[in-house]
Formats: C-alpha cells, structure tokens, sequence
C-alpha cells in the first residue's frame, strides 16, 4: 500500500475503534468523540481554551442532528484540522525563509 493508502485505512481502523464502543460501529457518540479525542488528538484537545469544546466540536459534526457522528461528518473535522496544520507549517517555513 502507498503512504497515503495506509493513512486512509488508519483513519477508518481509527474511527471504528472508538465507534464500537456502544455497539454501533457507524457511528460515534459524544462520549465516543471525546474518548477519540482525548486519545488521538490530545494536543490539539488542550490547546482548545473553552471547557465545552467537546460540545462544540460534536454539535458543529453533527450535520444531520442525529447526537452521533458518522464517519463522513468525522472527515470533515479532520481535513479542516488537516488543513489548518499544513497552514501552519507553511507560515513557519515562510518565516523560516525569510530570515
């Protein structure tokens, strides 16, 4: 598999494992999205200043109203996060050009 196959299929095997933990695979619960989150992107977790931002993140997701996350609303988070690291990355080797 290329480099960007095996992400893709750790994004699946990600987002299933936690999903599973009610019973519904397809589908991640807040409770499930804050497990997700704490474990996979905990730095991106601590630097978010609002208590509530479990809340925030789950209600902004869910599309569709239905309180669960599926994989598709789950992908949308991730390639805003994704676009916003490489954002980042950008400007600090911008930065580091200029210099």
């Amino acid at each position: 598999m290329s480099d960007l196959e095996k992400c893709m299929e750790s994004l699946i095997t990600v987002f299933h494992r936690y999903a599973a933990g009610d019973g519904d695979k397809a589908t991640l619960t807040k409770k499930e999205l804050k497990q997700l989150l704490e474990k996979e992107f905990s730095t991106f977790l601590s630097a978010q200043k609002s208590p509530d931002a479990v809340d925030k993140i789950m209600k902004d997701l869910d599309q569709n109203n239905d309180k669960k996350v599926d994989f598709g609303e789950f992908m949308v988070f991730v390639v805003g996060l994704s676009t916003a690291c490489e954002a980042f990355h950008r400007a600090q080797q911008n930065k580091g050009k200029k210099r």
